[in-house]
């Protein structure tokens, strides 16, 4: 059983999470989780700015699993490196980025990770069609691969300049162009900040926007959902997340994600800034949201305590 940090109170466990560091190595990821009230937690299995592909050995995996049955961890999973661009024309890049999106998915499986999340790059000839095209091609080789529990999310990106995946189309496009015997391994990971820069209005249409993903993409297709509020206005095509509440989003959106019943289920992991705070960002994050879906219980009982007195 997880004891809460002195100065910190335990949160009960629900599909909230964040992006957590792995110093020291991965195995204390699950500890970390913990020490902020949650069973749910996203890492990187490697410096996600370098292209050396670490091998993950026997002692590690087991002190991960053993740390993540200790704390009662429900879902893990890891974000690829920033360098991988399976959208690219570039057949060197190209397949540099496929070898290096396997090894990340050869880590997950050995670690046993539900998710593994992926941008899905930047057509930088300006074809976008193509870098769909290529962008698949990428995943299928590393699934085809790479056998394991671990489900890919490929995650709407912000839209800016050539980027591939700005679009529920373009995301529907990549996963068209996977066989079919690969394509129950591939879902979606919808990050708040970058739906909003790219136009989907979370804001002033929360309804229809989740209309238009389960129409184009399927709510089942829905593996992940990246909490972040956003430092630029809407439709901007720009990627800079901010605390939630304290950006463009406002805490509008994120009360009505936390209370609805179609998400409840979908883990939901913060990607918000920690600034000098670290941990206790996240903390103070997660605390946010969780009042979000908590004031709707209370009003709920004060309405059934009304109705009873009448």
């Amino acid at each position: 059983m997880t004891t809460a940090p002195a100065g910190r109170s335990a949160a009960p466990a629900d599909e909230l999470g964040a992006h957590v560091s792995v110093a020291g190595g991965v195995q204390n990821a699950p500890g970390r989780a913990a020490e902020i009230g949650a069973a749910n937690f996203q890492l990187f299995t490697k410096q996600p700015n370098r292209w050396a592909e670490p091998k993950i050995d026997d002692e590690t995996t087991a002190a991960f699993k053993a740390a993540r049955a200790e704390h009662g961890i429900a879902v893990a999973g890891a974000h690829d490196s920033y360098l991988i661009n399976l959208s690219t024309p570039d057949g060197r890049l190209w397949r540099m980025s496929q070898r290096s999106f396997q090894g990340e998915l050869e880590r997950c499986a050995r670690l046993g990770l539900e998710f593994l999340v992926t941008h899905p790059g930047n057509a930088t000839d300006g074809d976008i069609e193509e870098g769909l095209t290529r962008n698949a091609r990428g995943v299928t080789e590393s699934l085809e691969a790479v056998e394991g529990p671990t489900r890919v999310l490929l995650e709407l990106t912000a839209g800016a300049g050539t980027t591939v995946g700005a679009s529920f189309e373009n995301l529907r496009a990549i996963l068209d162009r996977i066989p079919e015997s690969q394509r129950d391994r591939v879902g979606v990971c919808l990050d708040t900040c970058h739906a909003y820069s790219a136009g989907y209005d979370l804001v002033g249409n929360y309804d229809g926007v989740w209309e238009a993903f389960d129409e184009i993409l399927g709510l089942e297709l829905l593996g992940l959902i990246h909490m972040n509020d956003s430092k630029h206005p809407f439709d901007s095509r720009k990627d800079r997340h901010e605390e939630i509440g304290a950006g463009s989003l406002g805490e509008g959106p994120f009360r009505r994600l936390m209370r609805d019943v179609r998400l409840r289920h979908v883990p939901k992991i913060l990607e918000t800034p920690k600034g000098g705070d670290g941990a206790d960002a996240d903390i103070r994050n997660l605390a946010r949201l969780r009042s979000y879906r908590e004031g709707d219980r209370i009003g709920q009982c004060q309405r059934r305590r009304e109705d009873s007195t009448r």
